[in-house]
């Protein structure tokens, strides 16, 4: 089956170039030429990647990720010729995926996105509907998680934060993207509220719990408590 990437770039020789590249590899590619019509798309349709462009018209790539990370974990691959440090963390903090700064090789950006779907979906057994990593089992559609066989009962915001860490396992995660994440944008509550969900899943997770920690090492700065 093939894969659908959503290509979201104004530079129209450009984006011709990227989706000929990706057709070449049997992806089916929609077009959008800047973000309203990239939020458009999105909202009629379900992709596997998203390659969104930073600098538009009407409406820019970082306005488009929020919009996206809503209501979806889709792989975002950013681009963009601004090479600022703090561009690139902002992109991260609403949820990019991977960023790519140009002048750009279409052959190897076809590479690192096929890179991503096997990152995102590699590390995830599957078998029909339950995902398994390691002695856990995920049941999506009745939220239903088991350790060992043995069923855990998890609070709605502990079951997200679950499959937010299986599936973004070797990414850079903060405070800030997992409250954007989990509670959305508009949260106003206290940002410690993190902590304490995590604290609670790890907990209920016993030695299971323990993946946690090691997934999100790199970004996350637990209390020693935790």
């Amino acid at each position: 089956m093939k894969r659908t990437l959503l290509l979201v770039e104004d530079d129209v020789h450009l984006r011709e170039i990227i989706s000929d590249y990706f057709i070449a590899e049997q992806w089916s590619v929609v077009e959008a030429e800047h973000g309203v019509i990239a939020i458009e798309r999105f909202d009629e349709q379900v992709f596997d990647l998203i390659i969104l462009d930073i600098m538009m018209p009407l409406l820019d790539g970082f306005s488009v990720c929020r919009h996206i990370r809503k209501h979806s974990d889709v792989p975002i691959i950013m681009i963009t010729a601004r090479v600022a440090d703090d561009d690139q963390v902002y992109g991260y903090e609403l949820g990019a995926d991977e960023y790519v700064t140009k002048p750009l090789s279409p052959k190897v950006l076809v590479a690192r996105a096929n890179a991503l779907i096997k990152r995102a979906e590699g590390m995830i057994g599957s078998d029909d509907d339950q995902l398994t990593f390691g002695q856990l089992s995920i049941r999506p559609r009745s939220h239903q998680v088991k350790v060992n066989r043995e069923e855990v009962h998890l609070s709605p915001k502990e079951y997200e934060l679950l499959l937010y860490f299986i599936r973004h396992q070797l990414k850079v995660l903060s405070r800030e993207r997992l409250l954007i994440a989990i509670w959305g944008m508009d949260y106003e509550g206290d940002e410690r509220t993190v902590d304490t969900h995590i604290k609670k899943l790890r907990a209920k997770l016993g030695t299971e719990g323990r993946f946690i920690k090691t997934v999100i090492r790199a970004g996350y700065k637990f209390d020693s408590s935790l």
